[in-house]
């Protein structure tokens, strides 16, 4: 059995906080400063992780062991297991040629090219972020942009202003589902509590997406719209995520925006043709070799423009993994259905994980939690099962498109794994309580850090799921020390993380790579920096007046 310590440097909580910090410190300056990729990264970390358990906090080496397998088993079930399963089902789409349907019917919506941003930019966005997440939206909806007339530098910024407000639900609510299990509290609590948060940042983001294409003019022609995307986003998220599934938060709130759109177009008076936006000059200037590619392709696409009209047959097949989706985890969330799904869930301690805090309690992290049927990953599994049917896909497509799945997240797969290792190793040996008990020295006004914390986690990482799984127990412990709500401090640490998103290397890089900027990311960065925190600043606003009695009221 292992014993947390709170001060195990020299009886100092202030020293001791600096050693637990370093695996954090190790993983922020590979990232940020040596711009080294994630998963070596993540890995040495890991080992910084590790050492500092054993050699400072005076954990057994087994234990310890122990305590990163369990957390790197967390991270390929439920968590991977989900993101496999929806990049799946998308790559499906891909195969069969029913995305690039999907595609057509948004440019058919409207020739604005304002609203044209907000629909496949966010809505269409939000809904590869619910069903795929780590970076798809970003890749997916730049090259449609451009695809659409819009420059590169700004179609990568549009892309990634976008991924914000849908991030805290993105894959299945796979951020949400890791911060239950590494604060101990409810997922659907946290999914509740966080669908009260990101539905106000939802409002806002597609009026800033107008701005950025046409400046005041695009804000003020077209902000009724744009509002209307954002209110509608917003109502379906709360809902969905409060009363129904937290899983299917972004889902159901990226088609309920895109439709609202759609409506709102129907009725709209015709509003004369949005130029293209004027390229930024040679920041905005793609590689030579993207260039050609983007013109073979567009010629390409002039040659199959006449004949290609897609039947209502076929459109409706585009829509239909969707509407599949939907109906799947509906039914599975149903009473009777749900019960019967629970049988096949096995709970167990982590063989030869025995761990108490420092009050000499028995922790709950040794706890693993099998479940074969409830996890969304598996309910994923059989959406994509039923679409290949709808689809009219074989086994043998379906299965290269799996293995084409499993190659783009070779990386990530390990990324994933070696973040929830160290995420468990830091729990268990006590590194994240101390950091907890130190910085809840800041009492009440930690509700104002909160949301910096998970900024500045997604920020280094790239993942909102990962800055979960790093500062998820941190903000539970902290809260407890300053009297605070763990469930209000753990969710605002994933409402704050979204925003972190569009200035990590990670999606910079994929933003840069998508759209031919390759080593032009500063140029990117210095577009959406501001954006960035302007939007951290209301966070912060909304959960310090959340740990009051102003907007008490809102914590369930």
């Amino acid at each position: 059995m292992y014993q947390q310590v709170l001060d195990p440097v020299a009886g100092s909580l202030g020293w001791s906080s600096l050693v637990a910090a370093l695996p954090l410190a190790v993983l922020f300056v590979l990232l940020g400063g040596v711009r080294m990729r994630a998963w070596p990264a993540s890995l040495i970390a890991l080992a910084v992780s590790l050492a500092v358990a054993v050699w400072a906090y005076g954990m057994p080496a087994s234990q310890a062991l122990l305590a990163g397998t369990e957390g790197a088993a967390f991270g390929f079930h439920p968590i991977l297991w989900i993101v496999i399963n929806a990049l799946w089902v998308y790559n499906i789409t891909v195969t069969t040629g029913h995305f690039d349907v999907l595609r057509r019917t948004f440019a058919q919506v409207s020739d604005d090219q304002r609203l044209q941003a907000v629909l496949i930019a966010f809505s269409f966005g939000a809904l590869l972020e619910a069903l795929a997440g780590f970076g798809t939206p970003v890749a997916v909806t730049s090259v449609m942009l451009i695809a659409l007339g819009f420059p590169p530098l700004k179609a990568a910024v549009l892309a990634l202003t976008a991924n914000t407000a849908p991030v805290a639900f993105g894959a299945m609510a796979t951020p949400i589902l890791t911060l239950g299990k590494v604060t101990g509290e409810s997922s659907d609590t946290l999914g509740a509590m966080v669908g009260r948060q990101t539905p106000i940042l939802a409002v806002f983001v597609p009026l800033v997406l107008v701005a950025i294409v046409d400046g005041r003019r695009g804000f003020r022609e077209t902000w009724p719209v744009a509002l209307l995307c954002g209110a509608s986003f917003g109502a379906a998220q709360y809902a969905t995520a409060n009363f129904v599934s937290v899983p299917l938060a972004d889902v159901v709130a990226s088609l309920v925006s895109a439709a609202a759109v759609v409506l709102a177009v129907r009725l709209r008076p015709a509003a004369p043709t949005v130029p293209a936006p004027v390229a930024g000059g040679a920041a905005d200037e793609p590689t030579p070799e993207f260039a050609a590619r983007v013109e073979g392709d567009r010629a390409e696409g002039d040659r199959r423009a006449a004949p290609v009209k897609d039947s209502r047959a076929e459109i409706v097949r585009a829509y239909a993994p969707y509407a599949i989706i939907i109906a799947v985890f509906v039914v599975c969330r149903l009473g009777p259905v749900k019960d019967a799904l629970d049988r096949a869930t096995a709970t167990f301690s982590w063989p030869g994980l025995d761990l108490t805090d420092p009050a000499g309690e028995p922790l709950s992290l040794p706890t693993f939690t099998l479940n074969y049927l409830t996890t969304p990953g598996t309910q994923m599994l059989a959406a994509g099962l039923i679409t290949m049917a709808a689809l009219r896909v074989g086994p043998g497509r379906a299965a290269g498109a799996y293995w084409t799945t499993l190659v783009q997240l070779r990386w990530a797969i390990v990324t994933v794994m070696a973040v929830l290792g160290l995420a468990f190793v830091m729990n268990a040996s006590g590194q994240t309580v101390t950091l907890g008990t130190w910085m809840a020295g800041a009492g009440g006004a930690f509700a104002l850090l909160s949301p910096i914390l998970g900024w500045l986690g997604t920020a280094v990482t790239g993942s909102d799921t990962s800055s979960n799984s790093l500062f998820g127990a941190l903000q539970v412990t902290a809260a407890g020390k300053a009297d605070l709500s763990p469930v209000l401090m753990a969710a605002t640490n994933s409402s704050g993380g979204v925003l972190g998103k569009m200035v990590s290397p990670q999606n910079l890089a994929i933003a840069a790579a998508s759209v031919g900027l390759d080593g032009r990311e500063g140029d990117i960065f210095r577009r959406v920096v501001l954006w960035s925190l302007l939007f951290l600043a209301g966070m912060c606003v909304l959960s310090g007046l959340q740990s009051t009695g102003v907007l008490g009221w809102m914590v369930p």
